[in-house]
This record gives structure tokens, sequence and C-alpha cells, in this order.
């Protein structure tokens, strides 16, 4: 019992730098209480104290904003970060150092009983407000983008985005690389959406792509001509600052 409550309370450290002391996560985060919490209604459900399960399940509810059916089965090393609205289901399956932000709901789409909500293997990393419904199963080391809509298999190491949510290609990664060198990430914002803003960021980052690819190839063909100058100080005006330029966007 004490290992698993310092894994928990030690896989915060890990995974969010706000967290400062031992204590601190113990008192206050709800993520952790609600772990903790369903540790006791799951064990409670398996002795058949169905009842009483369930109304453990729901004062845990009340306290920490996060519902979890006591019927599922939640791995070790499983953080659940802010946890407001976060909803998991009866027959959902949550692998070890899986990782939960606000608003998830791993939630099902039959009335039918048996198997009806998602699997996560091992190292699963979902987004705030996303939803992962019925009983497929996500890969260990997938990502899911905030807000997306999974209704079906997410392999492992892959990444899904989008309403419904679809598996990022190469064309995205390169997309995702290149907005990280400006200074932010595009993480969970696909290219399909109406809005003429993010269609104007995808060209933009589309642009940067191919304009390095460019580079690197002109580069290229200078070494191999003789004519690359190396170890060039970098002028003022080239650099390059990422943080002013989100400033002036916000």
């Amino acid at each position: 019992m004490f290992r698993h409550l310092r894994e928990d309370i030690g896989v915060v450290f890990d995974r969010d730098p706000a967290a400062r002391t031992f204590f601190e996560v113990l008192t206050t985060y709800p993520g952790v209480h609600a772990v903790l919490w369903h540790r006791l209604s799951h064990r409670l459900w398996n002795w058949n104290l169905k009842w009483l399960a369930r109304l453990s399940s729901t004062l845990a509810r009340w306290f920490t904003g996060i519902e979890i059916h006591p019927g599922a089965k939640v791995g070790r090393r499983v953080f659940i970060d802010h946890g407001m609205g976060v909803v998991i289901g009866e027959t959902a399956e949550l692998g070890d150092d899986c990782t939960l932000y606000h608003g998830v709901t791993l939630g099902g789409t039959s009335w039918q009983k048996g198997k009806r909500h998602p699997t996560l293997e091992p190292g699963v990393i979902i987004g705030a407000g996303a939803k992962v419904l019925g009983p497929i199963i996500v890969g260990a080391g997938a990502k899911i983008g905030s807000n997306a809509v999974v209704v079906k298999d997410v392999p492992a190491g892959a990444t899904a985005v989008g309403i419904p949510a679809r598996i990022l290609d190469e064309k995205d990664r390169e997309r995702e690389q290149a907005a990280k060198k400006l200074g932010f990430s595009a993480y969970a914002v696909s290219a399909d959406m109406n809005d003429p803003m993010v269609k104007a960021m995808h060209g933009l980052i589309d642009h940067s792509v191919a304009t390095d690819q460019r580079i690197e190839w002109i580069i290229a063909e200078l070494k191999r001509l003789g004519g690359a100058r190396g170890g060039e100080a970098k002028r003022p005006e080239d650099h390059f600052d990422a943080d002013y330029l989100n400033k002036i966007v916000d």
C-alpha cells in the first residue's frame, strides 16, 4: 500500500514541474486523491460490495471532480493532472504510466453489457478534453491530442488528433517539428479545421519546411563544391526571437 502511495506521489514530480513537496502533493492534488480513492472503491467492487463501492466512488467524485467507476482497472503510476471533469467508465483499463489531463472521457458507445470502454496500454498520454470512446485499444506510448474524439484503435507510439481523430502522417510530423522550431507547438490542431488562421499557420509552417529543405540542399552543394565557410558568427539581425514573435501575435 505504502509503496503504491510513494509511486503515485513520486510520478507527480516527474510529470508536473509545479509540484514542490511531498506534503503539498499528498494534500492538494485531486488527481492523486482520485487514484488513491479508486483503489479502495475497486477493492470493494471486487469483494462484490457493489453498492458500497459505488458510494465510495461517488464521494470521490464530489471531493475531486473526477469520476472513476469502481469497476475500472487502473495501473500503477497513473497520473491525472488537474483532473476536473475526467470520466472513466466501468470496463476501461489503464496501463501503467498513463497520463490524463482534465476533461478526458474514457466512455462507451453501447448500452450492451460487456467490454464497452477503451483500453489504454502503458505510457499513453491523453490531452485535455479528449474523448476516447468504445472498446478500442490505444497502443503503448501513443498520444491523443487535446479535444480529439477517438473511436478507432490507435497504434503504439502514434499521435491521434482531430474530430474524428486521425493518425498524424509524415507531413503532419514535419509541420510539428517546424512549429517547435518557431517556438510553439501545433499539437492537436488539424489541417482540416475551418479556422482560416489555422490554415494560414499551416501554410506558413509548410513554407518553412520547404525553405529549410532548400537551405540544407544549398549548404550541402556549397560544401561539395568547396565553397562553404565554417565557423562564421551569426550577425545580430540573424537571430530569430521566437518568444517575441509569439507575444506580438497573442
